[in-house]
């Protein structure tokens, strides 16, 4: 077994949080795990800078914060997200003219976060890989996702952007660039990206939304850019479809 006592004590602390009704004061910890006060205090100094602890300073306690709570919710959430996606793009897969990779993808600030894969035959490799971040407004997933939500949302996303981020020589170079993107992916209906993530690669993307009509998870094809061809409209028009038969199963309609 792993010998990491600072790390095995974080998790106490957190387990023992998890247990009780209430907020309890920090001598309380230190007793009930047997930690010396000093470290039990940094250790709660530490849980509260990552967000999982709050400090109740009328009573003198600590508590788990919301933190713990939501990342339960977001990890169900990605689950049954990629049990609904799943089928269709495994169909995806099968119906479309070249060899692709099908992925399912959620937002998380301003990164997706991949949920689901599908490997069709003879695919090329990629990074999408299930738990992998990549930066939302350089993937076709993550453009479609942006396309839905309103642009006071996206500048909250990106507050003060005057450069964003790039992975190759190719992408867009600020929010001016994003907002033309992001005008052309609503009037298509799915997004694209070509060697912004991977230079030999590329990808199309389409949003499914929820009974809200709220961007709740993308689905996008990654591809060989030199195998493409006149395909990009077969291509994103499939992925649309399969985005919307998601929704209808989000929605129950």
């Amino acid at each position: 077994m792993s010998q990491i006592p600072a790390a095995r004590n974080t998790l106490a602390i957190v387990r023992f949080l998890a247990s009780r009704s209430g907020p309890v004061p920090a001598a309380t910890l230190a007793r009930a795990l047997q930690l010396p006060r000093s470290s039990t205090y940094q250790l709660i100094a530490v849980l509260m800078d990552e967000g999982f602890v709050v400090h109740y300073p009328e009573d003198h306690t600590y508590g788990l914060s919301s933190l713990v709570a939501e990342l339960g919710t977001a990890s169900l959430r990605t689950t049954r997200l990629a049990r609904l996606a799943t089928p269709l793009m495994e169909k995806l897969v099968g119906r479309v003219s070249i060899p692709v990779v099908a992925h399912l993808a959620v937002l998380s600030g301003t990164d997706v976060v991949y949920a689901a894969r599908v490997q069709g035959l003879r695919a090329p490799m990629t990074i999408s890989a299930i738990g992998v971040h990549l930066p939302a407004h350089l993937t076709a997933t993550g453009r479609a996702l942006l396309a839905l939500l309103p642009k006071t949302q996206v500048r909250a996303l990106y507050p003060n952007k005057r450069q964003l981020t790039l992975r190759t020589a190719v992408g867009p170079s600020g929010l001016g660039d994003l907002d033309g993107i992001l005008l052309a992916t609503r009037d298509r209906g799915w997004a694209t990206e070509i060697g912004e993530i991977t230079s030999e690669y590329a990808s199309v993307g389409a949003a499914a939304v929820d009974r809200n009509d709220y961007p709740s998870a993308a689905i996008g094809l990654t591809f060989r850019a030199d195998a493409v061809g006149d395909a990009w409209a077969d291509l994103g028009g499939a992925t649309a479809e399969t985005a919307r038969a998601l929704s209808a199963r989000l929605s129950g309609k």
